[in-house]
């Protein structure tokens, strides 16, 4: 069995130490009073009748000054030892309780005091309004000026905000670049919560200068109140979490107040991206096939595919609905991929003129090696790389000019053909038609369906058809809903076109049916060669 030492026993050595100097320094005290009376009389009595002084009394009573002396400089020592302690156990409590660059709660101790605030304004019949502060676009200050100056930012950030809210708010640093603000408020009264969020939203958008350089954030506000959102903090932080992303869906430099719609979305995206993570691998996202006609004639000249959810209990899901969840998380390559093998295995033995067009995702062309995947794809299902084109929307191009370029080269060295979507909805159109090799320009359908009452859509569509003409590339026409736009069209030599008015998207089997009673599949060859580039489009 170990030995129990008792404490009085168990003591540190400095304490000891400490303990010998008080104590010597009380003995050296008690003996100076005993003996510093005697010498100094006999001092007193030797200056007057030059009397000898005992000198062991006068060195005893020198070495009591001396011991006294250090143990008044030990005492010393020890008590700014003791303030240094003091000091740094200060400087711990306040630093495990607030943010070191701002200043700011963090948010262990954000969610103590709010907590406690909740339960004051409770008993006073009010209510509080927790306001996420998240500054839009902040990584890409890091990115441009590093870190240093991201902080330097903060810093003036933090101090603009503690100005712009109430005195007795509750304000703390949650991340990076996310602040959380809590304070009590009537509820008769909620436009003062809107007055705080407009007022942060106004002071954080003005240009700040960290450190000379000069920047132009903005910032995004989720509100929520504890007498509707949840009374506990908990509660309050994940439901002003989920209006600040409805803040930000609804172009950022905003506030928006938490309410119930929001989390049901919040719940319905969850559930398509676990669906999506089954779907994609399970071939539940198929093409739709949406004919493309020469208007002149009125012959098909291709497709274009559309992607679509076959759900097992929901039926069928449009794109708008899935795409831009494939896009956020990161699903749409595999998605894109997917629809493309089964286009091409689904067009494989139609009429050797067909070909596909592939819709690209912005998304796909952050990936360097997109190229050579699609180019697998063509391999392992056996379809032509001359049958394929590429399209390609001016939005995609703004991020990662060089790269797209990369990209396209490659295909274009397979012989793949090169379109570019949605022509005129971007701001540097002329410039992306030379800096890239494109076969075929596709007018964008808000154009083309408006250019019966808008005089504006009307010369934009004629413009883009000459430019066409001038620079021998084919035009196509999407969107065309009514005989009265194909007759315009026409008349202003647009040669193709694709829309409702030649039906509407079908599956892979009802347009195999299509092409067998028009003689458009391989077997038939004495109609190669009527049809033109069908196209592939993920979404629309």
């Amino acid at each position: 069995m170990p030995m129990i030492v008792p404490p009085a026993i168990f003591r540190p050595a400095k304490l000891d130490s400490e303990f010998l100097t008080g104590a010597v320094t009380g003995a050296a005290t008690l003996l100076f009073v005993g003996t510093g009376g005697a010498v100094l009389w006999q001092v007193l009595q030797a200056i007057g009748n030059d009397a000898s002084v005992d000198r062991t009394l006068l060195i005893a009573m020198l070495l009591n000054v001396a011991l006294i002396m250090l143990g008044w400089f030990r005492y010393r020592a020890m008590t700014l030892a003791l303030t240094v302690l003091t000091d740094a156990g200060e400087q711990a409590r306040h630093l495990a309780r607030h943010d070191s660059l701002t200043g700011f709660l963090n948010r262990r101790c954000f969610a103590d005091e709010t907590a406690e605030l909740l339960a004051t304004t409770q008993r006073r019949g009010k209510a509080v309004a927790l306001l996420a502060i998240d500054m839009d676009q902040f990584k890409s200050v890091n990115d441009m000026h590093g870190h240093a100056i991201g902080d330097a930012l903060l810093a003036l950030i933090a101090d603009t905000i503690r100005h712009a809210i109430p005195s007795s708010a509750l304000v703390a640093r949650l991340g990076a670049d996310e602040f959380a603000c809590a304070f009590a408020f009537d509820v008769q009264h909620a436009d003062t919560v809107d007055h705080v969020a407009e007022r942060l939203i106004a002071d954080l958008s003005l240009p700040f200068r960290p450190c000379g350089v000069e920047i132009h954030p903005s910032a995004s506000i989720g509100i929520s109140r504890s007498d509707s959102d949840g009374g506990a903090i908990d509660a309050l932080l994940r439901t002003s979490d989920i209006a600040l992303h409805a803040a930000k869906v609804a172009g950022r430099n905003r506030h928006a107040w938490f309410d119930r719609a929001m989390e049901r979305s919040i719940q319905a995206r969850a559930e398509l991206e676990t669906g999506l993570r089954i779907a994609i691998p399970q071939a539940q996202i198929v093409p739709f096939f949406e004919q493309q006609v020469d208007l002149a004639t009125g012959r098909i000249t291709g497709f274009e595919v559309l992607a679509r959810w076959e759900h097992p209990t929901r039926g069928l899901i449009m794109p708008d609905m899935f795409i831009p969840v494939a896009e956020q998380t990161g699903m749409i390559g595999e998605l894109s991929l997917s629809v493309m093998r089964q286009a091409f295995t689904a067009a494989r033995d139609w009429d050797a003129g067909l070909t596909l067009s592939v819709n690209i995702s912005p998304i796909q062309l952050r990936d360097a090696w997109l190229a050579q995947k699609i180019i697998k794809t063509l391999v392992e299902t056996g379809f032509p790389a001359s049958r394929l084109e590429i399209e390609i929307t001016e939005s995609a191009l703004f991020e990662n000019l060089a790269l797209a370029q990369s990209i396209v080269g490659s295909l274009k060295n397979q012989g793949i053909a090169l379109a570019l979507d949605d022509f005129g909805t971007g701001y540097s159109s002329l410039a992306h038609l030379r800096a890239l090799p494109f076969d075929r320009i596709k007018i964008d359908k808000s154009f083309v369906g408006s250019i019966l009452d808008n005089a504006e859509s009307a010369a934009i569509v004629n413009t883009i058809v000459r430019l066409g003409d001038s620079l021998n590339l084919p035009i196509t026409a999407e969107g065309i809903e009514d005989d009265a736009v194909e007759k315009r069209l026409c008349a202003i030599g647009c040669t193709k076109g694709q829309g409702y008015l030649y039906g509407r998207p079908l599956g892979a089997a009802h347009v195999r049916r299509l092409l067998a009673e028009k003689r458009l599949l391989a077997q038939h060859p004495a109609v190669s060669g009527l049809v033109d580039t069908p196209s592939i489009r993920l979404a629309r």
